[in-house]
């Protein structure tokens, strides 16, 4: 299957998707035309000295790309192979071992490099991919993204027969620790310590979840340096339970341990640490629409937040947007995706912005979503309150009651077509036009229906949000219900297509394969499970969909 770019970089399978000779060649291409670009930023000929240790890094003409990596089983080899791709295109690579995602963005922006994250952010240790970021430390623009995207899909091309040998069939070769690890790990500790302005954390007591993933070596030292108590969890790697049952996905045993310890607050990353969700005394999980309420109207209060304006997503939860209306806060709405909260932030000149997920940015403290960042500032903002992060959050805002349900991207049976394949081959953001209007005219204005394909995962995302859950729930399956019946269709026409241009055999039903039945399922055999007092949204994983419900 050729790489394709999502919504956050390259993603897919390692035991089967991602092939070592694709990653290679972009490995080759994105430093190539990256470090290109930032020559050109630089091209007043002035030379740009860089790094930690005095002379050890220098990219006075954009030389150097410095990769990264997550505790991922197939993440050493795939890091290698950028490597190895960065050094045929003529230039310097830099390995930069195990380290969060943000510690990779700090770190092109302080050293003037480009570079690339291998991870697979919150998805099982199976999924892995590839994040890009500009000398200036940001994520890739759409435009760069398709210049690189066309350059990677003519050198597989012209190369196919090569790119066979997938990731997991090779020995991981690098190290976790570095010269470069070690410095990239003490300059992000040291921004994210310089973002409170001298303040602490002493006196109070948090839990943090660490998912087994990239923040696993470094969030205890930085909370213990600035005062706080920490408890630790889900802090032992070993490249397969990463995101298992834990981190920002999987608040439950953060919850359980943050009441049982009777700690003021808790914190969960994902796999690289790029997002965060919090949980309070009480054990009620804080999202990352709760925390930007929190520190918006907090920074609005302090005549800090710039252009008194957010940046959120579509995803955004209805209440969120009342809280900031109720404030006189302005909000920008964007796709879902960190880029492209981004962009707008700098477009409108806006200093905070993010996802419900927990990604967050302050674009005057880091160029990037920082999880670990994001932790200390609403902590930070807790701590100066007075009061516990409960009753900041239940100050800040009233959540929606919100329904969201996944529903899987069917593989054409027998044929060899992937979901993923299914999702780009079909525009089903076009196919699936209009799929929520009913819904969406009977709620009016006391909710809303949002139906998107997901940008790293080869499902459709049906989202519904109402004053009251019962017409939530009831709302969202039938959405899910139209979409499931949408995409069935599109298999069997796909199925029906691909048959006829290979002549194999075509089934009269999507049933006759074995697809129907699974489709049943998916239809039928969602479990919800809804969480009305907030102690939790949880996941209901189930034979076809999953659904998350969260109550006011």
């Amino acid at each position: 299957m050729a790489l394709t770019f999502g919504t956050d970089g390259v993603r897919g399978d390692a035991r089967t998707g991602l092939k070592l000779y694709d990653i290679e060649l972009l490995g080759r291409v994105a430093a190539k035309m990256l470090t290109a670009q930032a020559s050109r930023s630089s091209a007043d000929g002035a030379a740009v000295s860089v790094g930690v240790a005095a002379g050890v890094y220098r990219a006075a003409d954009g030389v150097c790309f410095a990769v990264g990596r997550d505790q991922r089983e197939s993440s050493p080899a795939l890091a290698a192979a950028l490597l190895r791709g960065a050094q045929s295109a003529g230039v310097e690579p830099v390995d930069l071992g195990v380290l969060p995602t943000p510690a990779v963005s700090s770190w092109c922006g302080k050293q003037n490099m480009p570079g690339a994250m291998v991870s697979g952010s919150h998805n099982p240790w199976h999924d892995n991919g590839v994040k890009l970021f500009t000398s200036c430390g940001e994520k890739l623009s759409d435009v760069m993204q398709v210049k690189i995207n066309e350059h990677v899909q003519h050198m597989m091309r012209v190369n196919h027969a090569l790119h066979t040998q997938s990731v997991l069939q090779t020995q991981p070769v690098l190290s976790d620790v570095c010269e470069a690890q070690l410095q990239a790990v003490e300059l992000h500790t040291r921004s994210v310590i310089k973002s409170l302005q001298g303040r602490s954390l002493d006196g109070v007591r948090i839990v943090v979840d660490c998912a087994n993933g990239a923040a696993s070596h470094v969030a205890r030292d930085c909370f213990r340096l600035i005062g706080a108590e920490v408890e630790v969890i889900h802090n032992t790697p070993n490249g397969r339970n990463i995101n298992r049952g834990c981190g920002s996905l999987y608040p439950e045993k953060l919850q359980a341990a943050v009441v049982s310890s009777n700690a003021d607050a808790g914190v969960a990353f994902d796999g690289d640490a790029d997002r965060v969700i919090a949980v309070d005394h009480t054990g009620a999980v804080v999202d990352g629409d709760q925390i930007l309420a929190v520190c918006a109207i907090d920074r609005r209060n302090a005549g800090l937040l710039k252009g008194d304006g957010v940046v959120v997503t579509v995803m955004a939860n209805l209440g969120l947007r009342r809280a900031m209306a109720a404030h006189d806060i302005s909000v920008v709405e964007t796709p879902v995706g960190d880029r492209y909260v981004h962009e707008a932030m700098t477009r409108h000149g806006y200093m905070l912005g993010g996802e419900q997920s927990g990604h967050i940015i302050f674009l005057d403290l880091a160029s990037t979503g920082d999880g670990l960042l994001t932790a200390v500032q609403l902590l930070d903002t807790m701590k100066r309150s007075g009061v516990s992060l409960a009753d900041l959050v239940s100050s800040a805002m009233k959540r929606s009651p919100q329904v969201l349900v996944n529903v899987p991207v069917p593989p054409v049976p027998q044929m060899n077509v992937s979901s993923p394949q299914l999702m780009q081959l079909d525009t089903l953001s076009e196919i699936l036009s209009g799929v929520g209007r009913p819904s969406a005219e009977r709620l009016a204005d006391s909710g809303r229906v949002l139906v998107r394909p997901s940008g790293t995962e080869p499902v459709v995302r049906v989202m519904v949000e109402a004053d009251d859950m019962i017409a939530a729930q009831v709302e969202a399956e039938l959405t899910a219900n139209s979409v499931a019946n949408i995409l069935e269709r599109v298999c069997v026409a796909k199925q029906t297509r691909v048959a006829q241009k290979t002549g194999v055999a075509q089934r009269t039903s999507v049933t006759e394969t074995g697809s129907g039945t699974a489709i049943d399922k998916t239809v039928t055999g969602t479990t919800v499970t809804t969480d009305a007092t907030r102690t939790g949204a949880t996941r209901a994983g189930t034979s076809g969909r999953d659904a998350y419900q969260c109550a006011a």
